[in-house]
């Protein structure tokens, strides 16, 4: 799976099409119930690092440094990454309280998503 970063600057919020957001969160909804789907700083850096992670999601609002940091440890690790949504909406989509950051852990899973989020900002 190739590597593909959309930052801050590339990411454009007017050019969010709500329908592909939606399918967003569902599939990561759905693929959390499934176990595909780690969150929290720790768990998403093991897996990062244990090379089960195939997709990272990092919120839009997640401190610098843990942009920076996953950054960094996904090029490293050849794991495509994608800033998407807010803490909170991450969270709530995949059941939790507000998550800085999501490992998707299965191949099928992270493509889908990889795909939902290009169409999602216009790519």
């Amino acid at each position: 799976m190739d590597k593909q970063v959309f930052n801050e600057e590339s990411f454009n919020k007017e050019h969010l099409d709500k329908r592909y957001v939606d399918k967003i969160y569902s599939m990561l909804g759905l693929a959390m119930k499934a176990g595909k789907v780690v969150s929290g700083e720790f768990a998403t850096d093991k897996n990062i690092k244990s090379q089960r992670a195939w997709l990272v999601i990092i919120p839009e609002d997640a401190s610098n440094n843990t942009k920076k940091m996953f950054s960094n440890m996904c090029d490293f690790y050849k794991v495509p990454l994608h800033f998407f949504g807010t803490k909170e909406t991450l969270g709530h989509a995949v059941g939790k309280s507000m998550r800085s950051s999501l490992a998707i852990i299965d191949e099928g899973f992270a493509k889908s998503l990889v795909k939902q989020l290009e169409q999602s900002v216009g790519q």
